[in-house]
């Protein structure tokens, strides 16, 4: 990053002319000043180091229309939290219209800016730049990060005040406009959480959390960010299938800024009256929705007091967050599962150092059919095998004793590769599963794993499904999707409808993105936690690589998987601690944290945790 960052510095030569050396007040780009400690570089700064402030420079007295330009970008990198040294580079009107929460657009590099000579004779009063660059992504108003192309341009105005005799901008586009390596610097993606839709709030059911990622400012105190992005609810594109337990309406307390935990880790949260009148059941589900998004911020915060006026709502501690909402990623799995040389369906304890696979109970262990694909229900009572070169799909209970039965599907595609996909298990219980028979491409919905499938509606997808996984919470899904000789990933969201009438729902698959923009053909992927995917793929030209993913198309933080050649399947455990598993050249292999690739069997293909 540290590279970028002084190849975004040398794209605009024009800012050391405006600032020259670094002084006490920091410069983004230059190296910042801790509160305590040693002396640092700002790219070198740990995720969770909020000391760590950069500032940027006022315009200097005289400063020419090219110097209030590089000042104005150079202080939207800067850490300032109302971007005040920002206003100052603009007129009084221009600073009160100016918001620069509406959006942030992301650029390859940072802006250029090109002075406009289009005007013919020059008004020796008015001046104006034309910022350009690449769209990278652009985050929204509400937080939510998306990836962008095309190329950017956006008109800057000056004038010069005939009382001050100083420049300043007084037309500007809305929002802010940085580097790719500027963002990677001021931002980070936090999943803050809400509950799929698909039971009622105050209700003895348990359902899953949904994770929701947004961008927040690293060092502009990420924490009460956090606190306000919850209250203001979901993302648009996750919002008609998650529920909030805070009344509508409920912000924070007039007059509260910042909230800071005490010594004993515990954070308290003055409400508005919005959320006087809560019952003991909903606030403790709101404290649940505020714990499982600081803590997956900050280990800092182990408890959460809610208050409204001066009245105490409810207190929630960590350990008993999922007393009030089952996250359903950190069930961890018993086993991981995969097909061996005798075609059987086999499984080793996750908690396993040893390469000993045992057949699972049932007649997926017995070997009677060539499997070619499998998946195991969340529960791991159940499991659902594809057999006959992908023609026919079984399901059957991991028990001794049971029968296979007849297949509960049948494709009509040609070849193997015409045929049934891997399965897929829902948080509902119910199957996932797509034929690619090019006569009747179908995305499949097997409820319960029986019955017969509905067909899922996918309006808007453009090419055909390859690969399916549903995440964990029920309300996403992820799918590898062939157009041409491109295989991109998308990721949809599931909505269910129960029709007046009618006595199956509807199910259909809706708003499909990318997330893996950069990537021109993906092999395989698996989920890999609450807004995380692991995908194996290549660049245009280039080699495989595996890599981690959001959901919402950007890069998430820390190293990818250590590399491996050859990988045709790849799966993760969507709780943490469990090592990657893929079928690559060398059979079976897993890659625990802190450790390189180590094969588990040279026979076996289609490795699998639950789900």
């Amino acid at each position: 990053m540290g590279a970028d960052r002084e190849g975004d510095a040398r794209r605009r030569p024009v800012r050391a002319a405006a600032y020259g050396a670094c002084g006490v007040v920091l410069l983004a780009g230059c190296a910042s000043m801790p509160d305590s400690g040693d002396l640092r570089g700002v790219d070198s700064t740990p995720r969770q180091d909020t000391q760590v402030r950069v500032f940027a420079m006022p315009p200097r007295e005289d400063a020419q229309p090219t110097e209030i330009v590089s000042g104005f970008l150079e202080a939207l990198t800067s850490d300032d939290p109302n971007y005040s040294t920002a206003r100052q580079y603009l007129t009084g009107t221009a600073s009160k219209t100016w918001k620069p929460g509406l959006a942030t657009t992301v650029l390859a590099d940072g802006p250029g800016t090109e002075q406009d000579h289009s005007g013919g004779r020059e008004d020796p009063g008015n001046v104006s730049f034309t910022l350009t660059g690449a769209r990278v992504a652009r985050v929204d108003a509400h937080q939510s990060y998306a990836p962008a192309s095309g190329h950017y341009t956006a008109l800057v105005h000056l004038t010069k005040d005939k009382k001050t005799k100083q420049w300043r901008i007084d037309s500007l586009p809305q929002g802010v406009v940085m580097g790719k390596s500027d963002f990677q610097r001021n931002y980070m993606s936090v999943n803050k959480y809400y509950f799929a839709s698909n039971a009622a709030a105050g209700t003895t059911t348990q359902t899953a959390a949904v994770a929701d990622p947004v961008y927040v400012r690293r060092r502009v105190d990420p924490m009460t960010q956090m606190v306000r992005s919850l209250l203001n609810g979901p993302t648009n594109w996750l919002d008609p299938v998650v529920r909030t337990s805070f009344p509508t309406g409920t912000a924070l307390k007039k007059g509260i800024t910042a909230l800071t935990p005490d010594d004993q880790s515990k954070l308290t949260v003055p409400l508005n009256e919005s959320a006087a009148r809560v019952g003991q059941t909903q606030c403790n589900e709101m404290a649940s929705q505020l714990l499982l998004t600081l803590q997956n911020l900050t280990p800092a915060v182990d408890e959460v007091e809610l208050q409204s006026g001066s009245k105490r709502l409810c207190s929630l501690s960590g350990g008993r967050a999922d007393d009030a909402a089952a996250r359903a990623s950190v069930e961890s799995p018993g086993y991981l599962y995969f097909i061996d040389g005798k075609h059987r369906l086999v499984r080793i304890a996750v908690d396993s150092r040893g390469t000993k696979a045992d057949p699972v109970p049932g007649a997926l262990g017995e070997g009677a059919k060539e499997l070619r694909s499998v998946a195991v229900s969340r529960d791991e009572d159940t499991a659902a095998a594809v057999a006959g070169e992908g023609k026919d799909l079984y399901v059957a209970s991991l028990v001794s004793g049971g029968s296979l039965g007849d297949p509960v599907l049948t494709s009509q595609g040609k070849t193997a590769q015409d045929r049934l996909t891997a399965p897929s298990w829902d948080a509902h219980g119910d199957l996932w599963v797509a034929d690619r028979n090019p006569d009747d491409p179908r995305l499949l919905l097997l409820e319960e794993g029986k019955g017969e499938p509905l067909v899922v509606r996918t309006p808007g997808l453009d090419g055909r499904v390859q690969e399916v996984r549903v995440a964990a919470d029920g309300v996403r899904v992820a799918m590898v999707v062939a157009k041409g000789d491109k295989t991109s990933l998308l990721i949809g969201r599931i909505e269910r409808r129960q029709e007046s009438g009618e006595d199956r729902p509807t199910v259909s698959v809706l708003e499909l993105r990318s997330a893996t923009p950069e990537l021109e053909d993906v092999t395989t992927m698996s989920w890999a936690g609450d807004s995380r995917l692991v995908v194996v793929g290549r660049e245009q030209g280039g080699v495989q690589t595996m890599r981690y993913v959001q959901v919402d198309g950007s890069t998430p933080e820390g190293p990818a998987p250590a590399a491996l050649s050859g990988v045709k399947e790849i799966t993760a455990a969507e709780s943490d601690g469990l090592p990657l598993v893929a079928y690559s050249e060398d059979g079976i292999v897993r890659l625990r944290s802190g450790a390189q690739w180590q094969k588990v069997v040279a026979d076996g293909v289609a490795p699998v945790y639950p789900g």
